[in-house]
């Protein structure tokens, strides 16, 4: 087997970490300014584009809200095949799948550091599902998009990226050919 060029790990972790910082920076930010609880929304485009702060426990749409603990499990066995994929396997050999699991990467670990209640928030009284202080083990969601009259689910940065790696994969899947040997070879020694 033949190792992954340097190159390929450098990529793979300044995407991984610097999507990352600024998917947590964004959140810090826009919570700071609109608060957690307060269903504030600010409209950079009204009634179309805006911010608004909420705190999803689910995955997805807010599916399977409250299973914190598989979700931030099926993350942790994400990253850990991503790694095995990428640098174990060899899969870093190719550019594309470099830079789309980089994408992942920083998505899984954004939305990783809310889900093990690593922001600090805690929930108010008068919560119907917890006690007041309770840790919250929730992703923070912000960005507000409206589909005519219907708001779709706020979302954030790490979403983004977790929502581009899986298109640059998809793309992948469909229009990249594996190469014949000597042109992987070429092809990974630059």
């Amino acid at each position: 087997m033949r190792a992954v060029p340097a190159s390929r790990y450098y990529v793979f972790f300044s995407i991984a970490i610097v999507g990352c910082l600024l998917d947590l920076m964004t959140k810090s930010w826009i919570f700071g300014r609109l608060g957690v609880f307060t269903g504030q929304t600010w409209w950079i485009w009204t009634d179309v584009f805006g911010f608004q702060t909420n705190l999803n426990e689910g995955a997805l749409f807010g599916m399977g809200q409250g299973m914190v603990v598989l979700f931030a499990g099926l993350s942790i066995l994400a990253a850990v095949g991503i790694l095995g994929w990428l640098f174990v396997a060899g899969a870093a050999r190719d550019w594309l799948l470099t830079v789309a699991l980089g994408f992942v990467m920083a998505g899984i670990f954004g939305n990783l550091y809310d889900r093990l209640g690593l922001p600090g928030l805690t929930w108010p009284a008068g919560h119907p599902h917890h006690a007041r202080g309770e840790t919250v083990y929730a992703v923070r969601d912000w960005i507000l998009v409206m589909v005519g009259q219907w708001p779709w689910p706020t979302f954030n940065i790490a979403d983004v990226f977790l929502v581009c790696g899986a298109a640059m994969l998809v793309w992948h899947a469909i229009w990249c050919q594996p190469k014949d040997d000597a042109e992987a070879e070429k092809a990974s020694s630059s």
